[in-house]
């Protein structure tokens, strides 16, 4: 199936986000301080939702603080922590092949929470991917650490849930996807913030090299790529956003191999071929939608009374 050409352009700004995550692994592993995958996460959240905050000016209101703690938790404050430990103990495109496996819980949770049933398409885009996660797993397994392919498991689950989330919840009528990030990061930020420090202790001392890849990861990699992620869950299927998923490793491995010297065999790179085979599998596997899903409040009088949430779509909605 074809993709229209404005969800084709959707998509491919929304692959630039996990484009972007690729480099994270290079990133914490050549510039930033050794074994400090909480203060890291901290640093990257919570000064990019605060930046966003500021440009969008707005702030949750009645129900949308607990689903923003619970989205900020799911996408941010659980999933970062993992993402870096995960990091910090695999080579750094292993730790992101591992975690490619959100396709898989995505396609369940989509199921479940939204009565999204996959497609044959999809399930065999899915498994394909698992495959291909596994042949490079397993062809490294003597080199990988045990802790380290489970916080790249559970980071990838938490986001899958995250992704299923905040597709159900939409957003509220006249927020953006802007200030939808930027609650997210901040809620994210804050709730690393007393476990970094209670686990980690002080902030550790940064030099030049660290303060760069601070503000990359916090700027380009974070506040920039999430909000072309949550845009993209605005206009997709959660099931091709988390498709979207495998370029993260594919860049990963690619950067690993060409700037830190990480030897790729063969077998390893017909896993990542079967990966990228099905990035694109799952984006035409399934239909998309070109509009933006939020929630709307309408009243069912004048006076506002017995206003209920419900979902709507707006096609051509610049945001």
């Amino acid at each position: 199936m074809k993709l229209p050409a404005a969800t084709s352009l959707t998509v491919l700004l929304t692959a630039l986000a996990p484009v972007s995550w690729g480099t994270t692994y290079a990133v914490t592993t050549e510039f930033l301080p050794a074994d400090r995958p909480l203060f890291t996460g901290l640093m990257r959240a919570l000064p990019a939702g605060l930046l966003l905050l500021a440009l969008g000016r707005v702030l949750p209101r009645g129900a949308w603080w607990g689903k923003a703690a619970v989205l900020g938790a799911l996408n941010i404050g659980a999933f970062f922590p993992l993402l870096f430990l995960s990091a910090y103990r695999l080579p750094g495109g292993m730790a992101a092949v591992v975690g490619s496996v959100g396709p898989l819980f995505v396609v369940g949770l989509s199921a479940l929470l939204l009565g999204q049933r996959p497609t044959v398409r999809t399930l065999l885009a899915g498994v394909v991917a698992a495959f291909g996660v596994s042949l490079v797993v397993l062809k490294a397994a003597g080199a990988l650490d045990p802790v380290g392919v489970l916080a790249a498991l559970a980071s990838a689950a938490s986001m899958s849930a995250g992704t299923v989330l905040t597709k159900k919840w939409g957003r509220p009528d006249g927020v953006g996807p802007l200030a939808l990030t930027g609650w997210q990061l901040t809620a994210g930020g804050l709730l690393i913030a007393p476990v970094a420090f209670l686990v980690e202790g002080a902030p550790p001392a940064l030099d030049g090299r660290a303060v760069g890849g601070y503000l990359y990861l916090a700027l380009a990699n974070t506040a920039v790529s999430y909000w072309l992620w949550f845009r993209g869950i605005g206009r997709l299927t959660a099931t091709q956003v988390t498709f979207l998923g495998p370029l993260s490793p594919l860049t990963a491995a690619v950067v690993g191999w060409a700037a830190l010297g990480q030897a790729l065999t063969p077998v390893q790179l017909t896993g990542m071929a079967l990966a990228f085979g099905a990035t694109v599998a799952g984006q035409r596997g399934v239909g998309g939608t070109t509009g933006t899903t939020r929630a709307v409040v309408r009243a069912s009088g004048p006076d506002g009374r017995g206003a209920i949430p419900v979902l709507s779509t707006e096609k051509g909605r610049s945001v």
